[in-house]
């Protein structure tokens, strides 16, 4: 507790009325010493003392309580903190710093910790290390004037470093004590350019380039989806094109790895993670559709309405073996291009759709033998029988046969049924959760169909049963191709709302995009994926029963590639699941011992390990503009603190300073008049009664 004595002024009338009387009062004196009146001082006196009584003046103690200073120490403990011996170093520095400013009288220490960042996959809030973003939010619950200094602990890769002096810092000192060692050698892979969509099947160009001081080539290694594409020597410094081809649609995780350096402070900037979105082009069908029926118009329009889908519709009215007398004029002129469809342009669909069709003469046993070796070199193909497909004129009796998974059996049951999702079809994706499907052990809520062609399911799989509980939907594979067989025509059914209708564009949607082997349809599939610090991993089987799955961490040993086993709780038939929280970005590899997925964890560019070697040019300019001290704690791991005045150079090269604000608050006041009543009328009295004595001499 300290004391500070005053005058203070409590004028009885308003400054401006004071003013106004003195100034008439200087008037009349001066007019009276002009005119040599007798007693003109003594009545300067008088006119004294009593403007000094109106002006009321006090003798003021204040008991003053001082304000402790607030010395501010920001920690960096982000991701790239980690390497080498940083992390020791800054809490040496810390500890001592915290001794010493604890010596100072009238210092309050506070301190807040940059932690390491959170995992974000495609957040849109900036990374890297946010230490200027985390020093302002410390300083709001500090008041300008109080603060004596600011002091950042870092290896200097700040990444929201502003351009000029933080208001919040109030004049105060910033001084830096950047960790690691001065010229720090590592190699690097930099991403340029990132292509985040791609047509499937297509390329796309990633452009990259590698850093390194010792020059030279550099390994580098391109894997999608887990799996090693292309192996490549590249100059560092120069700018690399990579042509990418986008496999699937949907998540396409690529990863550019370059092989390690003479030099290296770290390994996870020797990878760079995107992803590619795969987009399918305009699908091309191809419908042949044979004798008309009422379902044939549902199949086009159907397809009619995707806008992805470029159609090429033909139906055959008319074999040319057929005679029924009809005029030629009414004949169409146009000739069926079946060698251009079957032989030339074939490999151009991407499905072939038979609705209805039976075997003749038109579409000859060589351009059958076509579409079974285009459906086992990766084509689609969708059969859709009628009553002729019991028949001597069935497409089975062609080399179509050869691919089709179900036999018919001779006979086509004509009574009312509604289709039924079977037991593997509650696990096949195609059928599972189809809407209107109700329970497993409840009649769907769908409408009736009244046609079924017999049939025997000699491969694939029946995911949907008719009457009898015999095969409707069959879904196989074929070499690289796939087939899927509808065992009835009455399909359209559905679409017209007959008996309740049913979910006919859903069904053929699924159907179709499994056909063209959409990753989300997949029977037998291992899926990742992350989202922030999580990972839901998923397996789809057609089994009862789920694998265990090995999950391997991103890096090399001994800092990283450890390996975990997941076991996988049922979600629902044929679906298993298991949710894991993960602290480190990069890349997460999956092993069921069958199949195998990746997931992508943390930003696909992340900023931390963009450039990992300690620096102190990004925080020079801003602790020069505060007067502050920067310094390697390689070279003065224990600063002096030493205390100084309000605009003087507060650093040096093994000192920093903290400023004296001198702050106080005030704890109590003693006031004392200085002239009180009786002693002004004495001295009034006196001066006015020496005035008239002397006028009277």
């Amino acid at each position: 507790m300290t004391s500070a004595v005053s005058v203070a002024f409590d004028p009885l009338l308003p400054w401006t009325v004071l003013a106004v009387l003195g100034g008439i009062g200087l008037v009349l004196l001066l007019l009276g010493l002009r005119a040599g009146a007798r007693g003109t001082l003594w009545r300067l006196g008088s006119l004294v003392v009593v403007l000094a009584a109106l002006a009321n003046p006090s003798l003021i103690e204040e008991k003053r309580k001082p304000i402790a200073d607030v010395a501010l120490i920001v920690v960096d403990d982000s991701d790239s903190m980690t390497i080498g011996e940083r992390r020791q170093q800054v809490q040496a520095a810390r500890e001592s710093l915290k001794r010493k400013l604890g010596e100072q009288d009238g210092l309050e220490i506070r301190e807040t910790v940059l932690q390491p960042s959170h995992i974000q996959l495609g957040s849109e809030r900036p990374g890297g290390t946010r230490l200027i973003e985390a020093m302002r939010s410390a300083l709001v619950e500090v008041p300008p004037e109080r603060l004596a200094a600011v002091v950042l602990l870092s290896d200097g890769q700040v990444h929201d470093v502003p351009v000029g002096v933080p208001p919040e810092l109030g004049g105060a000192p910033l001084h830096a004590l950047i960790a690691g060692k001065k010229n720090e050698r590592d190699r690097l892979i930099v991403l340029e350019q990132s292509p985040r969509f791609g047509v499937v099947g297509r390329q796309v160009t990633a452009k990259f380039r590698i850093e390194d001081p010792a020059g030279g080539t550099a390994p580098v290694t391109l894997s999608v989806g887990g799996d090693v594409v292309r192996r490549i020597d590249v100059p560092v410094g120069r700018s690399v094109e990579l042509p990418i081809t986008v496999g699937n649609p949907g998540a396409n995780v690529v990863e550019l790895e370059v092989g390690a350096g003479q030099n290296e402070l770290t390994l996870d900037n020797n990878r760079a993670l995107f992803t590619i979105s795969g987009v399918r082009d305009r699908l091309r069908v191809l419908l042949v559709s044979g004798e008309p029926y009422q379902g044939e118009r549902a199949w086009r329009n159907l397809l009619k309405s995707d806008p992805a889908v470029d159609l090429v519709h033909f139906t055959i009215l008319r074999t040319p073996q057929k005679d029924d007398f009809t005029p030629v004029r009414e004949l169409s002129l146009i000739v069926f291009p079946m060698r251009e469809l079957f032989e030339q342009k074939l490999k151009e669909f991407d499905l072939i759709i038979f609705d209805r069709y039976e075997s003749g003469n038109l579409i000859t046993r060589d351009y059958f033998r076509n579409i079974a070796e285009y459906v086992k070199g990766g084509g689609a193909l969708l059969v859709s029988v009628g009553p002729v497909f019991a028949t001597q004129r069935s497409l089975y009796r062609t080399p179509l046969g050869a691919v089709l998974p179900a036999a018919p059996l001779g006979d086509v049951l004509e009574t009312p049924f509604k289709p039924k999702v079977t037991d593997i079809g509650q696990r096949h994706p195609v059928t599972a959760n189809l809407p209107q499907a109700g329970a497993p052990d409840k009649e769907p809520e769908w409408g009736r169909w009244f046609r079924l062609v017999t049939s025997r399911t000699e491969r694939g799989n029946a995911v949907l049963a008719g009457a009898e509980d015999r095969p409707l939907v069959i879904l196989d594979r074929v070499g690289e191709g796939r087939v899927a067989q509808l065992m009835s025509d009455h399909l359209w059914l559905w679409n017209r709302g007959i008996d309740g209708g049913g979910p006919q564009p859903e069904l053929v949607r699924r159907v179709a995009h499994w056909l063209m082997k959409e990753p989300d349809l997949e029977e037998e599939a291992l899926r990742a994926t992350a989202v922030g610090g999580r990972i839901e991993v998923t397996r789809r089987t057609l089994a009862n029963s789920f694998p265990q799955v090995a999950m391997t961490m991103p890096g090399t040993p001994p800092n990283g590639g450890e390996t975990r086993t997941l076991d996988l709780r049922q979600a629902a038939p044929g679906l298993g699941v298991a949710v894991v929280d993960v602290d480190k970005p990069g890349l997460y590899r999956f092993d069921d011992g069958t199949l195998r997925t990746v997931a992508a964890v943390g930003s696909p560019d992340p900023l931390e390990f963009s450039d990992v070697r300690a620096t102190d040019a990004k925080l020079k300019p801003l602790v020069e503009a505060t007067n502050g001290g920067l310094m390697w704690l390689s070279d003065q791991n224990e600063p002096d603190i030493r205390a100084v005045r309000p605009g003087r150079a507060a650093g040096g090269s093994d000192w920093i300073g903290v400023r004296r604000n001198e702050g106080y608050t005030v704890a109590g006041i003693n006031q004392l008049p200085l002239l009180p009543g009786i002693l002004v009328a004495l001295a009034f009295l006196l001066a006015i009664g020496s005035a008239w004595w002397r006028e009277g001499r």
